[in-house]
């Protein structure tokens, strides 16, 4: 008998239907996975089966046990969310409570359902988090969601939804924000848990190397509808449908100009030396009042970009890769030196807001995290049109909204396809389009730098190769420099002319692109790449 059985699932927003007569089941035990290109349905169709699609329209069947989900009352829903499904949310950011600590936020969890007291509960959710591979959990679990890694916060919102050991587990993109050793450490607990506890798995995911190495059987879903369903091994081996076979093709291809040689004499575009971050660490008891503590999240780091290059920054996740990113956007204090054209944070600062302003213009970022990022009160138009506001508020109106609508058009977001998208807010839109809407906010004042933090995580393998194509093309056709932190091989492979390799905030390799993925010196260097190697031959492992 199955565990759910889902049987012609419409949903429509407004009278438009974005999913259509879909039908899947899922047995005990069994991990079915759901893929599709962003805004195929993915993630409504596996929201709806809870309640968490309040402005749907749904109809069809969803069996859970001896139920359908879709017509029971908000309470009975309540009872069955976190203790006999349970869900892992894209974006962690969003996900958890910024006023509360994460480890608060897990033994809340226990504490509502299992009716365990505090300190059992914050006992147990110290467990949970060191299952899922927070190093520090004792520590990490009096962490606020804005003091961890985007890797740290997916692993809490992990250890969150595997708290009261559930039935079935939605999981929608569990392993998005990280590197491939943790990708695969999650994966196998994943299992692990489930094998234990006889749990179901629907994983919504655009990671087919996760496909293979996790999940029994795969269902594809194209524009709300479900083209193909098989067992995972026949479809990768004879996929039949040809949208299926676009998935499975689509892998990043490296197409970047040599980079410029740097004239005598000439600074670089972006360097740093002896770059140093640290943060004061918060902790309980008033033993700690009159006795500081720092947390070094970056240690003496060195880097240089010129022109038209593109420097990527590995490493798994807490290495202090995105930190040393903030640093660079002079986001937050450091010490040593960090230059742009020969100018320093601290420089700029003095001579006076002016000076801050046009460096800020030159280092734009595109945030891991894109609906964090985006301002959910905000239109397109103003949300992409906020930097020309800043940077050139003489520009007229109608100048300010061309320019706007050819920056969409460069990332794939036209008026053609999105009917009224400047009034749009960033809501209505899937999580890659959310990215390229990011993208697009940071290229509309035409920067020099561009620090992308993982600007590929949240899309899918279509989506993504689109994404990097049209970097490759803004770099060489405007000389832009990016500044790329990624745990994606693939992507370092397509996009980067030379590579700095990180762990526990130091730099422990650097070199360019061949040198260091190709022959690398460091034992970690090593492991990192490796551990991608198998990553991507899980097909033959499965």
């Amino acid at each position: 008998m199955n565990i759910l059985d889902v049987q012609e699932l419409n949903i429509a927003f407004e009278g438009k239907r974005v999913v259509q007569d879909v039908s899947f089941s899922i047995a005990p035990g069994e991990k079915l996975a759901l893929v599709g290109e962003s805004g195929s349905g993915k993630s409504v169709t596996a929201m709806s089966l809870l309640g968490l699609t309040p402005e749907a329209s749904v109809s069809g069947t969803a069996i859970f046990g001896e139920r359908n989900l879709l017509t029971l009352s908000p309470r009975a829903l309540q009872g069955v969310r976190g203790s006999d499904i349970a869900v892992i949310f894209q974006e962690p950011m969003t996900a958890l409570n910024p006023v509360y600590s994460v480890g608060y936020q897990i033994a809340e969890v226990l504490r509502i359902k299992r009716g365990m007291d505090r300190r059992q509960a914050w006992q147990q959710a110290i467990a949970k988090l060191h299952e899922t591979g927070i190093p520090e959990p004792e520590r990490r679990a009096h962490a606020y969601p804005h003091q961890l890694s985007g890797g740290q916060r997916q692993r809490a919102m992990i250890a969150m939804a595997l708290a009261c050991e559930p039935k079935l587990l939605l999981a929608d993109e569990p392993t998005t924000a990280l590197d491939v050793t943790l990708r695969i450490q999650i994966l196998d607990l994943l299992a692990d848990l489930q094998k234990k506890n006889g749990m179901a798995v629907l994983l919504i995911t655009h990671d087919l190397n996760m496909v293979r190495r996790f999940a029994d059987r795969v269902a594809v879903m194209e524009k709300g509808v479900l083209v193909e369903q098989a067992p995972t091994r026949a479809l990768f081996s004879n996929a039949r449908h040809p949208y299926t076979r676009k998935l499975i093709a689509s892998r990043p291809h490296r197409d970047v100009a040599a980079p410029a040689q740097r004239a005598p004499g000439t600074a670089p575009l972006l360097a740093g030396d002896a770059v140093r971050v640290g943060y004061r660490l918060s902790q309980a008891g008033i033993r700690h009042w009159f006795r500081r503590q720092e947390f070094i999240a970056v240690k003496g780091a060195a880097f240089s970009l010129g022109r038209g290059q593109t420097l990527a920054i590995i490493g798994e996740s807490g290495s202090g890769k995105t930190t040393l990113a903030h640093a660079a956007l002079g986001l937050v204090r450091h010490g040593g030196i960090l230059n742009i054209e020969g100018q320093s944070w601290q420089q700029a600062r003095a001579q006076g807001q002016s000076a801050s302003k046009l460096l800020r213009r030159k280092v734009q970022v595109v945030f891991q995290d894109p609906y964090s990022s985006l301002s959910p009160r905000m239109t397109v138009e103003q949300l992409v049109g906020e930097g020309l506001r800043f940077h050139e508020p003489d520009l007229p109106a109608d100048a300010r909204r061309a320019r706007i609508i050819d920056t969409l058009a460069d990332v794939g977001l036209t008026e053609t396809l999105f009917p009224n998208l400047l009034a749009r807010f960033a809501h209505a839109f899937s999580g890659g389009q959310r990215q390229r809407l990011a993208i697009a906010r940071a290229l509309i004042v035409r920067p020099q730098v561009l620090v992308l933090d993982e600007p590929t995580s949240a899309l899918d393998v279509t989506i993504q190769k689109q994404v990097l194509v049209l970097l490759q093309t803004l770099q060489k056709r405007h000389g832009l420099s990016y500044f790329l932190i990624t745990h994606d091989m693939d992507v370092v492979h397509a996009m980067a002319h030379h590579v700095l390799v990180m762990k526990d905030g130091e730099v422990v390799e650097s070199g360019s692109v061949e040198d260091v993925l190709e022959q690398p010196r460091h034992a970690y260097t090593q492991r990192l790449i490796a551990a991608t190697e198998v990553y991507t031959r899980l097909l033959a492992a499965a």
